[in-house]
């Protein structure tokens, strides 16, 4: 008796998953608009925070104010792991970046807890993400992931910053 194989004539079609990410011009209608509640603020600062570190959501939401530190380049950086994969990521600071972490300095959450920022639940985070987007003229579907698409397109590699240089500072394993 002849083995039934029925998948044998299958054949899978994984379709390539288009990647959002914030254009120039979108990160700084977000950046410069004047937002009234602090919620929204707070959601905010922290998605722009995402996007000049490239930090994902469940290591922007642990990340304790140690993890800060001097590089070799006498500059502020970002040492710490990513929960994900366990791989080390060594991210730089960027000035905006740096004013974000000042502005939350000593805020009651990050100051008890030691963390950097003060970042709600992810639930809370997309659906305030989505009230941003509106005020902001900002017509794709946002969500907190899109800020760690933003780093390697908008902010880096557009500028300049070498692929190699990018994936060590997200933290992947290959390019």
């Amino acid at each position: 008796m002849a083995a039934s194989y029925p998948f044998i004539n299958y054949k899978l079609k994984a379709k390539a998953k288009e990647r959002l990410f914030l254009t120039q011009e979108e990160l700084e209608a977000m950046t410069s608009k004047k937002l009234t509640i602090e919620r929204l603020q707070q959601v905010r600062d922290i998605f722009v925070f995402c996007c000049y570190t490239g930090l994902p959501y469940a290591d922007i939401k642990k990340q304790q104010r140690h993890e800060i530190a001097i590089g070799m380049d006498g500059d502020q950086w970002i040492f710490t792991e990513r929960q994900k994969t366990d791989t080390a990521s060594h991210i730089p600071l960027l000035p905006a970046a740096i004013q974000i972490l000042n502005r939350y300095s000593d805020h009651p959450v990050c100051v008890n807890r030691n963390l950097l920022l003060p970042v709600l639940s992810n639930q809370k985070t997309n659906s305030y993400l989505k009230e941003i987007a509106d005020l902001c003229g900002i017509t794709k579907p946002l969500t907190f992931h899109i800020a760690r698409h933003t780093f390697p397109t908008t902010v880096t590699l557009s500028n300049g910053v070498p692929i190699e240089s990018v994936s060590k500072m997200l933290g992947h394993t290959n390019i």
